[in-house]
C-alpha cells in the first residue's frame, strides 16, 4: 500500500476515520493524504455574516479547511502516521474524492460513514455510499 486517502469533513466520524487511516498507514508504512472537501460556496446568510465582519469567502472557506485539516493530522500523528500530506478542494465531495484517488493512484479511500451533511445523505445518498459504488480503489467506512 503506497496512498491512503483520508476524507475529513471536521466530523466526529472524520476524526475517527482519520485515526484508522493512520493506524492502517503506519502498519502499512504508507503515505497518508488528508482531504478536505469543501462546499464551493457559503449560503446567503452565510455570505451576509461574512460580509459584516469583513471576510472574503474565499478566505473563510480556507481557513475552515487549513483548521479541519490540522486537526485531522493531528490525529494522524498522534497515531503513529509519519508520511502525512494535506489537501483542499471544493465541490461534490464523492466526486472529488474519486478524481483526487485516481490522480494519485491512491490504494484506499477512508471515509466516516456519516459525516456533517446528515439530511443531505438522507435525500441524495451519504458520501461513503456513493464512494463504495464509484471509486477506483478500495474504500473502508468507519463506524
Amino acid at each position: 500500500m503506497t496512498i491512503l486517502i483520508s476524507a475529513n469533513d471536521g466530523s466526529e466520524g472524520a476524526e475517527r476515520a482519520a485515526a484508522f487511516a493512520a493506524d492502517v498507514a503506519k502498519a502499512f508504512n504508507a503515505k497518508l493524504l488528508i482531504v478536505h472537501v469543501s462546499a464551493e460556496n457559503f449560503s446567503q446568510k452565510g455570505l451576509v455574516f461574512l460580509h459584516h465582519v469583513q471576510v472574503t469567502e474565499g478566505s473563510a472557506l480556507e481557513e475552515i479547511s487549513r483548521r479541519i485539516l490540522a486537526k485531522a493530522k493531528a490525529v494522524a500523528r498522534d497515531h503513529g502516521a509519519v508520511k502525512i500530506e494535506t489537501m483542499s478542494a471544493a465541490g461534490d465531495p464523492a466526486k472529488m474524492l474519486i478524481e483526487i484517488a485516481r490522480s494519485e493512484h491512491a490504494d484506499a479511500i477512508v471515509v466516516g460513514r456519516r459525516g456533517l451533511g446528515k439530511l443531505e445523505g438522507l435525500l441524495l445518498g451519504s458520501v461513503s455510499q456513493k464512494l463504495s459504488c464509484l471509486a477506483p480503489c478500495a474504500v473502508m467506512v468507519t463506524p
